[in-house]
């Protein structure tokens, strides 16, 4: 699961939805889902993974297993930092908003091929759901790909 900037000492609004995306995303059949919550200190002074994964338990009550990476600062960062707790599973989900998702997916075809073929989607996608970000999220994307040209 990807962070978004987060600066307070509590999950905020991207990364509530985040949490709440990828706890719905898990293989309930299996039981051998594990949430990898990415995301250093961006914008705060707590790893927003900390934040996350504090949301999950506290809050949602999530009991599952799961891991941190405090360290990553940017998406390019979350993908390589994650890729070593995805080695050992036949299905990985990229929890995000949709377009972050996807840069995600892109970044881990990058990085690690053999992995990327492993990916499903996840169900971070409800309509209605986080319209606001939706649109933001789209608009920046949009000016990015812009500035690349």
């Amino acid at each position: 699961m990807l962070g978004y900037k987060n600066r307070g000492t509590r999950a905020n609004y991207v990364n509530r939805f985040r949490v709440r995306a990828a706890l719905r995303s898990r293989n309930q059949l299996s039981g051998s889902s594990v949430l990898v919550f990415c995301g250093g200190c961006v914008a705060g002074t707590t790893a927003e993974a900390i934040l996350m994964a504090r949301y999950a338990v506290e809050q949602l009550g999530y009991a599952g297993p799961y891991v941190l990476d405090r360290d990553s600062v940017s998406t390019w960062e979350n993908i390589r930092n994650a890729i070593p707790h995805l080695e050992d599973f036949d299905v990985i989900k990229i929890v995000s908003n949709s377009l972050h998702a996807e840069l995600g997916r892109t970044y881990l075809q990058r990085l690690r091929p053999d992995l990327a073929r492993r990916l499903v989607p996840a169900a971070d996608y409800r309509f209605g759901e986080i319209t606001v970000v939706k649109v933001v999220a789209a608009v920046l994307h949009l000016r990015k790909q812009r500035r690349r040209k």
